[in-house]
């Protein structure tokens, strides 16, 4: 009976990949994809709950150096897009400089109390290149691009003028946390 199950089971799939491959390009290579974004997305959910779990000195420094290589990286996209660099060699003398100002930054982000004046520093420099390009691009989703600027600009607002959990949850870091899921969406 188990092998008359297993033959109806292969079948079924096979013919479910027949109908998909009509309608996907590589139905093999979408279904592997999809496993290993859920795979990954399992693990940095895991990542990301064990540095706010676990408040402890290497959790702080994992959390640190994430956010200012997602601020540096942030950051070379928005010249290279703002400014339209399209030679390759131009785009590695723009990054270059930054992704070792990024380095350097996370290394000495040990000794130094810098951190926050990098990242604010960052954040509004990469604000302003996405306010210029929204302001002389025509793209058609240029009002989405206008909603994150502002709401990013205010968004950056509760991290530079941290409160106190209200209710004992709910702190300035936090609700910046909260902010991050629409405007990501966007």
């Amino acid at each position: 009976m188990s092998g008359s199950m297993e033959t109806t089971m292969e079948t079924d799939m096979v013919a479910m990949m027949r109908r998909a491959h009509g309608h996907c390009h590589d139905s093999a290579s979408v279904t592997f994809s999809v496993l290993s974004l859920a795979k990954h997305f399992h693990g940095w959910l895991s990542f990301f709950i064990t540095l706010y779990y676990n408040n402890v000195d290497i959790t702080k420094r994992l959390d640190y150096s994430s956010t200012i290589a997602v601020l540096g990286f942030s950051l070379i996209v928005s010249i290279l897009r703002t400014f339209d660099v399209r030679v390759e060699a131009a785009r590695v003398m723009v990054s270059a400089p930054l992704l070792a100002l990024v380095t350097t930054h996370v290394l000495s982000m040990l000794f130094t109390g810098w951190n926050m004046i990098v990242c604010v520093a960052m954040g509004v420099a990469q604000l302003f290149l996405w306010a210029r390009w929204a302001a002389v691009s025509r793209h058609p989703s240029n009002w989405k691009l206008w909603v994150v600027v502002i709401a990013s600009g205010l968004a950056m607002l509760l991290e530079i003028y941290d409160f106190p959990p209200y209710g004992g949850y709910f702190d300035a870091h936090s609700i910046w946390h909260l902010t991050t899921v629409p405007l990501t969406i966007l």
